[in-house]
């Protein structure tokens, strides 16, 4: 007996059918669509897709999904009360210029052996225990060639890039809802750290956040000359700094609350009212108990905290790997 070309085709519907029940819905909604389709227009059957979520939007859903209750935020209702957070290991996991430099290498700008190898030179300073002035000095002399000839409008893009692809997926939901319930209480947030501004900025526009401070590098003619304007935004560094925005835009620090999960960050956290350790290392765990401030830990085992590597070393990674990038460029070009 011969079989039809539609005999199999209806057996393949039916073997389907028994698997997946809506396959003949689905097989009636594409055939409705081919037909508006061919008759000049878009089937009824096409769902309208949303207008984009503002960040207000989603802001209020990680408030309603956490249960935050906005009566209860620390100093909510008290005028100039503001927050200030940390973001490598405290609002996501890991550092965010390491992936800002797996960007890079990406691009064909650093080599991944650029970004492993500094990596791994830099990781004393997590196994150490603390980031002393030495190896920060050692951070910042490499860093003075960082982006030296890179254009500004290129790296902007780069970090969108980078947040969109790698540092979304990594974001510590329980802390950015926290952060959103700042902002619904009517607090300025603010975002804190060594990390290069262009990618702080970028991860607190996405957050729906005030704003954020970090490391800058100085810019001539659209370029990054390869200097830093100030120090790296580290330590005591990162105290001064809210005292500076504070002064400019009227925030009370007494009525102010500081995230971090780094005991390097202790000035930061004892310039305001409220303290809040969040996945916090040993020594800024050890001190946030004699203080008797707030203790917060998302992380999802104790072994991410051991191998996490610190905010300002792995700045290192993407500042050695850039100056190594410049010198190559000089040299092509001397030759």
């Amino acid at each position: 007996m011969s079989v039809t070309r539609s005999d199999n085709h209806a057996k393949s519907n039916a073997t389907s059918d028994a698997f997946f029940p809506e396959a003949e819905a689905v097989r009636e909604a594409v055939r409705d669509t081919v037909k508006g389709t061919l008759n000049g227009g878009v089937s009824s059957v096409l769902p309208v897709p949303p207008p984009p979520e503002t960040s207000a939007e989603r802001n209020s859903k990680r408030i309603a999904a956490n249960g935050l209750a906005l009566q209860k935020m620390p100093f909510a209702g008290v005028e100039g009360a503001a927050a200030f957070f940390d973001v490598d290991n405290t609002l996501m996991y890991g550092a965010s210029v390491y992936w800002l430099g797996k960007g890079m290498s990406r691009r064909g700008i650093l080599t991944s052996r650029d970004v492993i190898g500094f990596a791994w030179k830099q990781a004393r300073f997590r196994f150490h225990g603390a980031e002393h002035h030495g190896h920060i000095s050692s951070v910042k002399a490499s860093a003075l060639e960082m982006v030296a000839g890179f254009e500004v409008r290129k790296l902007q893009q780069l970090c969108e890039e980078v947040y969109d692809r790698d540092i979304a997926p990594r974001i510590l939901e329980p802390v950015a809802q926290i952060a959103a319930a700042h902002i619904e209480a009517g607090q300025e947030v603010w975002l804190v750290t060594a990390s290069p501004v262009e990618l702080a900025e970028v991860i607190a526009q996405r957050l729906g956040l005030t704003g954020a401070v970090g490391t800058v590098a100085e810019v001539k003619d659209g370029c990054y000359t390869g200097r830093l304007v100030g120090d790296l935004l580290h330590g005591p560094a990162k105290a001064a700094r809210i005292a500076e925005l504070a002064q400019e835009r009227g925030l009370d620090l007494s009525h102010s609350t500081a995230y971090s999960d780094s005991a390097n960050d202790l000035p930061m956290l004892e310039r305001v009212g409220n303290a809040v350790a969040v996945n916090p290392d040993a020594r800024l765990a050890k001190a946030a108990r004699e203080r008797g401030w707030n203790i917060r830990d998302f992380r999802r085992g104790r072994r991410a905290a051991r191998i996490a590597l610190p905010a300002t070393a792995l700045a290192g990674v993407v500042v050695g790997g850039l100056a190594w990038r410049s010198h190559r460029l000089r040299n092509r070009e001397q030759n």
